[in-house]
């Protein structure tokens, strides 16, 4: 894409080059700015389609951005993302340009507000509707401090005001007029797809002059708007009247998602909101090439299709991401038995509770990083009531270059807490089919399914069975070791296991299946090893290996357990063989860490 695409003449110099912070933006003259914002878009696209990330939002915020950093005064005043994925061009003005060659890669720049890269990034914000809260929190410490002339901006899409979080915040906001917060609200009709429920209706009232009142208003909130969010002056004199007014004020902002690049104008499904990194095809040996082997969630979304047409009674709830987690030919088959809920998992959560007593059986497709937020109606709502509700766990484990925020690190531990729940890892699309299955099968409580992002491995037939584990390498009788990987880091046992009979050591892997509760059968057969490793992309506390080891002791087994997981940290970007590698969970690391117990016996 160049100027010429956008419909705007070539800059006759590299404005943006030049801009070492918003210092820079501000004293540049208003007839720059047009220029400007077609150096940025062009940078977005070149740069961004080179590493990957989030493309479409950042594309309908250039104006909004440059604006912003005109009139308030970053660090000084506050400024926070929401969700955070929208602040490439934040990052662009604040002297961050040429980082982006390393944007979401491991040791570069974030894909996300970030407080290690800048003192203009207040916080990490990748999960959606907390900027109001933080915004509240910062106004009242500013208050409280004697800091009154800082002030507060928070960035908000439409989509992320969907969540419960935001309407929580506006609460508080509105109850102190002289507590001034300035909610920028970026309406562009969409979250990843089309903004869920009757929010964007009530926007569109308001944009056409049809509005009967102002739900803003309504709640004490003086309102500016709605404003051309792709207007420099316009935005300018919108915040500036926002700026003065010292009370609580929304400034009803109008963008259009991927605006500038007509890709992202065109696409329907959701605007390029994510590019990934351009590749090429996979060869074969005769230099044609072959098919990528299936994703997780593809292969789950074909699944659940096959067994939505088997059982009338189940349905899909998702939170505002219908199509990252794989239900739209669920919806496209079964339009009325999916229920999206925009961003609120909590919701989502609960409502499947009541769906499930309703006589439903309920699939809530959601990231594992999401359902963190969750947690008490997974576990009072849901698990108390013994409601039948599946929920399937995207990118769980690491993810990659998403980040900390992202990485699904945290399901099996809370999970393991909720009494009655289940939580099946499959280690292949095949099991992931069939474990999909056993769990819409139960109807006794919760049920989890988690697999990663990306594509899977090959399939990895099993020769044995323990119970619900199965045997994929048996080297017994002679074996001393068992390997117990969860999930897909079964292929990584696998191959870790012909490393270590090549030295000599003869090691047997079994797939758990089932990470809780812990099959007895395979308690037992563990129990007949000296020594037992377990490998799982988790946090180490709450993990299979503490379940298998509490399983162990009360069986009074003498086995020497080694867990092998994340720490427990937060583990920075990277991609997922990268992350796996780091830790010592690829093949390499864990045959060492099986030489390592067998020397410690």
């Amino acid at each position: 894409m160049n100027a010429v695409q956008l419909g705007v003449e070539a800059p006759s110099a590299g404005l943006l080059a030049g801009l070492d912070g918003p210092e820079d933006v501000r004293a540049l003259p208003a007839s720059a700015l047009p220029a400007l914002a077609v150096e940025i878009r062009e940078e977005l696209v070149r740069r961004v389609c080179r590493t990957g990330g989030h493309l479409g939002p950042n594309l309908g915020v250039v104006e909004l951005t440059i604006a912003l950093h005109r009139v308030f005064h970053s660090p000084d005043d506050a400024i926070v993302w929401d969700t955070g994925h929208q602040a490439y061009v934040h990052k662009m003005l604040t002297g961050r340009l040429e980082a982006f060659d390393t944007l979401r890669q491991a040791g570069g720049l974030s894909g996300y507000p970030n407080r290690l890269e800048s003192p203009h990034d207040l916080v990490e914000n990748s999960h959606a509707s907390t900027a109001l809260g933080y915004a509240d929190g910062i106004a009242k410490a500013f208050e409280l401090t004697g800091r009154r002339e800082r002030r507060v901006v928070a960035v908000v899409g439409d989509g992320a005001m969907t969540g419960g979080m935001c309407w929580e915040a506006l609460n508080n906001i509105a109850s102190a007029p002289s507590r001034p917060v300035v909610v920028v609200l970026n309406d562009n009709g969409r979250s990843y797809a089309p903004t869920a429920g009757h929010l964007p209706r009530h926007l569109q009232q308001l944009r056409e002059g049809l509005a009967e009142g102002n739900l803003f208003e309504d709640l004490g909130l003086a309102y500016v708007g709605p404003v051309d969010g792709h207007d420099l002056g316009a935005m300018e004199r919108a915040l500036r009247a926002a700026a003065v007014l010292h009370h609580p004020v929304v400034v009803h902002t109008v963008t259009t998602k991927g605006k500038g690049h007509q890709p992202a104008e065109r696409d329907e499904a959701d605007r390029l909101h994510a590019v990934s990194p351009a590749a090429s095809p996979v060869a074969s040996v005769a230099g044609t090439s072959t098919p990528p082997p299936p994703s997780w969630t593809g292969a789950f979304g074909d699944a659940l299709a096959e067994i939505g047409e088997e059982r009338a009674d189940v349905v899909a709830i998702t939170a505002a991401m219908l199509r990252p987690t794989g239900l739209l030919r669920f919806a496209t088959q079964f339009p009325e038995r999916v229920f999206d809920v925009g961003i609120a998992e909590q919701h989502a959560v609960t409502s499947a509770a009541g769906l499930a007593a309703g006589g439903m059986h309920p699939v809530v497709a959601i990231y594992s990083t999401f359902l963190n937020r969750a947690f008490d109606q997974v576990l009072m709502d849901t698990a108390l009531h013994h409601a039948p509700v599946t929920f399937v766990l995207d990118r769980a484990g690491v993810t990659g270059p998403d980040g900390p925020s992202h990485h699904g690190m945290w399901d099996v531990g809370l999970l393991g807490l909720v009494p009655g729940a289940r939580i099946a890892a499959p280690r292949d699309v095949e099991q992931l089919r069939l474990l999909l299955r056993e769990c819409v099968a139960c109807d006794e409580g919760p049920t989890a399914l988690r697999f990663p992002r990306g594509r899977s491995s090959d399939v990895l037939p099993a020769v044995d069975r323990w119970g619900s584990a199965e045997v994929l390498v048996a080297a017994e009788p002679e074996a001393d070791v068992l390997l117990l990987p969860v999930g897909p880091l079964a292929g990584a046992a696998v191959q870790a296991a012909t490393l270590l009979a090549a030295r000599g050591v003869p090691v047997t892997v079994a797939d758990p299946r089932w990470v809780r509760p812990v099959d007895p059968a395979l308690v037992a057969a563990a129990a007949g090893f000296p020594v037992v490793v377990t490998v799982e992309d988790n946090a180490p506390s709450g993990g299979f290996g503490d379940a298998l080891a509490r399983s162990l002791r009360d069986a009074g087994a003498a086995t020497l357990l080694r867990t092998m997981a994340l720490p427990a940290d937060f583990i920075e970007a990277g991609t997922r063989t990268e992350v796996l590698q780091a830790h010592g969970l690829d093949a390499a690391g864990i045959a060492h860490t099986v030489e390592l117990a067998l020397a410690a016996r």
